[in-house]
């Protein structure tokens, strides 16, 4: 029979379609396209080509020879404005605020063929340090509220080019739904006195059904109300409010988890579109005990239709214990790039 399945973070609710559910192996999309090479002539995020991009703002040397592993540039095409201050406007019912912050690109790689799933578990180390640089940075600017950093891997998941890169927009506000998320965890630290992120990760830890691995450090997670297949929960297993509060030996683990995640999703999908979004508590919360920051990864393998528009509810055709199970059993040790 069909389950209606609630979040505990969110409050929001996922149908489990039982009765159509497919295989986890159903869901593997097949692609026709072409290994892309390893330099693009035009691409603006390839080594040799930054005269293409804007200005850099940061970067991460390889080892020895000069050259960059990650780079960081301005968006050229900024959602937000950097210059200015976040001026709010109110007329009769209607609000604003001058869209001010920042928005950032993270180049991973300067080779235009390779993805992180490929890479060297030390060159994913390294785009975790940098995420933590251009965190902490934005946070420390007076303008900002909230900090998202964010990646998106293939069309259907919104990249524009084909380059390996994340995204960084630091806002003056705190987004409506990262609102709900704090007040729901608000509510349930006043009401029984711990983390509600905390709870649910032990709880899985415990039962293990829908865990697909442990580290040191970290456990990642198919969420008991995952509103699509496949979506995955990164959460460091200390508490922690803010990506800036993590460790050196924290951002060590964190690539390498990060790498075998999508390494899995990777072999046992063939590589789909996918997002993922790590979701840091806002300015002012470091060091509250009721909010836990973690990576959402959601691979795109349905749409968004009328029924998720008109109700706000999702409906999940794979069942997130199978698609635990089937990302556990992927193998991932004969892809490139483990132990380096």
């Amino acid at each position: 029979m069909p389950e209606l399945r609630q979040n505990r973070v969110t409050k929001e609710w996922v149908v489990i379609a039982t009765e159509r559910a497919k295989r986890p192996d159903q869901m593997v999309q097949k692609k026709q396209t072409k290994p892309p090479e390893s330099y693009s002539a035009t691409c603006p995020f390839c080594a040799g080509n930054e005269h293409l991009a804007p200005p850099e703002i940061m970067r991460l040397p390889a080892a020895g020879d000069g050259a960059w592993r990650v780079r960081v540039i301005p968006n050229k095409f900024s959602a937000l404005a950097r210059e200015g201050e976040p001026t709010r406007n109110v007329h009769q019912s209607r609000r604003t605020i001058y869209a001010v912050g920042l928005h950032d690109v993270l180049v991973e790689t300067p080779d235009h063929s390779m993805i992180p799933a490929l890479l060297p578990e030390s060159h994913v180390v390294d785009i975790m340090r940098v995420y933590k640089a251009r965190h902490d940075a934005a946070i420390a600017d007076p303008r900002v509220a909230h900090v998202i950093l964010f990646k998106n891997h293939g069309s259907t998941a919104g990249a524009s080019l084909e380059h390996a890169h994340s995204q960084m927009i630091a806002t003056p506000i705190v987004s409506s739904q990262v609102r709900a998320r704090m007040y729901e965890a608000v509510r349930h630290y006043d009401e029984f006195g711990e983390c509600i992120f905390c709870q649910i990760m032990d709880e899985e830890l415990t039962e293990g059904t829908r865990v697909v691995l442990t580290s040191d450090h970290f456990a990642a997670l198919v969420p008991f109300a995952s509103p699509s297949p496949f979506n995955l929960h990164i959460f460091p297993r200390r508490h922690m409010a803010t990506l800036g509060a993590i460790n050196d030996a924290e951002i060590e683990d964190l690539g390498r988890v990060l790498k075998t995640i999508l390494g899995k999703l990777y072999v046992g999908l063939e590589n789909p579109d996918f997002n993922y979004t790590v979701r840091s508590g806002p300015m002012g919360s470091e060091g509250e005990p009721y909010f836990h920051w973690y990576i959402s990864v959601i691979p795109r393998l349905t749409k968004v239709a009328g029924f998720e528009l008109g109700t706000g509810m999702f409906i999940n055709t794979v069942l997130p214990e199978a698609a635990a199970d089937f990302l556990r059993n992927q193998k991932v040790d004969s892809l490139p790039g483990f132990g380096e």
